[in-house]
């Protein structure tokens, strides 16, 4: 089965900058990819490439002739004082026909937004809103970059837990950036730990346990690592981070 996206020694710059090199990466049908790394390690500089955003300085991308891509950015801002509805919103630039647009408000686990502006959504009616207009095209990848940004804990889970829904009903891949790292570890195919290029990637367990990782988060990494040993491990022998030197 060929990839969906592929990129290979990818490097982008921002002036004389280069913010990512020698970036090479491929993302399988139905899979979900998470991209972790410290801030200004070139996440969302990926993200944007893969969309076309942003012309590569060197090397190239690759994607499947046909590619539909869903983009879910990580902030934008609508101006308060706009009368905009859910509805309107969404059939930004051009108009959707109302099946469609109530099928990606389903999806997205936003069935009843319609009619609410967009101004008076709390932050996790405001993702799953964005997350619907990334479904209006019903992708065969969707790009999501640090979605739960701002929300809290059950918020983030739910979240989450809708990505995973939507994958299974779309059969859509998924590359998500996220800092959340204890869900990264529990609900991710394959890892992809960057800082200016890649440098490590994997089976979550794989990622856990590479020293580039661990240099990068520590070994606690706010429980990721406990977290997951305990969910994939059936020895109670298993370390906890805190217990290593």
């Amino acid at each position: 089965m060929s990839p969906l996206v592929e990129t290979r020694d990818l490097r982008l710059t921002y002036g004389r900058r280069t913010v990512l090199r020698d970036v090479s990466m491929q993302v399988e049908p139905g899979e979900i990819v998470t991209i972790v790394g410290p801030n200004g390690s070139g996440k969302s500089s990926l993200l944007r490439a893969l969309i076309g955003a942003i012309k590569p300085a060197d090397g190239e991308i690759i994607r499947k002739p046909g590619l539909r891509i869903g983009y879910v950015p990580q902030k934008l801002h609508i101006d308060a004082s706009l009368p905009l509805t859910v509805t309107r919103f969404l059939g930004l630039p051009r108009r959707v026909p109302g099946a469609r647009l109530r099928a990606a408000l389903e999806a997205a686990g936003a069935p009843d937004l319609g009619s609410r502006q967009m101004a008076d959504l709390s932050g996790g009616q405001f993702q799953r809103v964005l997350l619907a207009r990334a479904l209006l095209e019903t992708p065969d990848l969707l790009l999501l970059d640090e979605p739960t940004q701002g929300l809290d804990q059950p918020g983030s889970a739910a979240f989450y837990q809708r990505i995973e829904e939507v994958r299974q009903t779309l059969g859509c891949a998924v590359i998500m950036v996220s800092h959340d790292l204890h869900v990264v570890m529990a609900a991710s195919d394959r890892v992809l730990c960057m800082n200016g290029h890649v440098c490590c990637q994997g089976t979550p367990a794989v990622v856990a346990t590479a020293p580039e990782y661990r240099a990068l988060f520590g070994t606690g990494t706010k429980g990721a690592l406990a977290l997951y040993q305990h969910a994939h491990s059936h020895s109670h022998d298993t370390p906890h981070p805190h217990h290593e030197t």
